[in-house]
């Protein structure tokens, strides 16, 4: 009888796809004040979401905030949690696609958006850093807008 090592067991496309979706997660053990802990516990009863898929969230949020501290994290209507730039309402996502449509110019975005320049670098430092994410939010946000145009179509074409 022979045995199959993880290493050589047959896998699906399909759980291949799964498994390279899901991070590498790592185990950490942290000494949290009774103060934080009932926090985290209370606001992750609140959110419907597990202590450590929160605290995992906020400390994402958190190191990502130390280092480009001109991103905020936000959740929207559709319910995805975006960064955003400053204190606006504006997506870092909608920052790099002017930028990106606009050849990098910096000067345009800003003035397209009535921002300082340091908001804008500030959007494109963490493209920088996290192009990845903020290139599947674009394709996202894109997807969205055609179905709602589609949408928009099918209701006017209903009345016609």
């Amino acid at each position: 009888m022979t045995y199959m090592t993880e290493a050589t067991m047959p896998v699906s496309s399909a759980q291949t796809a799964v498994q390279q979706a899901i991070p590498r997660s790592v185990q950490r053990s942290f000494r949290l004040s009774a103060t934080t802990a009932d926090l985290l516990d209370r606001q992750a009863a609140r959110a419907g979401e597990s202590r450590n898929a929160l605290a995992d969230r906020l400390l994402t949020e958190g190191l990502r905030r130390e280092i480009h501290p001109l991103v905020t994290f936000r959740s929207g209507a559709a319910g995805r949690r975006e960064p955003h730039v400053g204190v606006s309402r504006l997506k870092v996502r909608e920052v790099v696609s002017t930028l990106l449509a606009s050849g990098g110019d910096f000067a345009d975005a800003a003035t397209t958006f009535d921002l300082p320049a340091s908001e804008i670098e500030a959007a494109a430092s963490y493209y920088a850093d996290f192009a990845p994410e903020i290139d599947s939010d674009i394709a996202w946000a894109e997807t969205v807008a055609e179905e709602e145009r589609q949408r928009w179509e099918r209701e006017q074409s209903a009345f016609t």
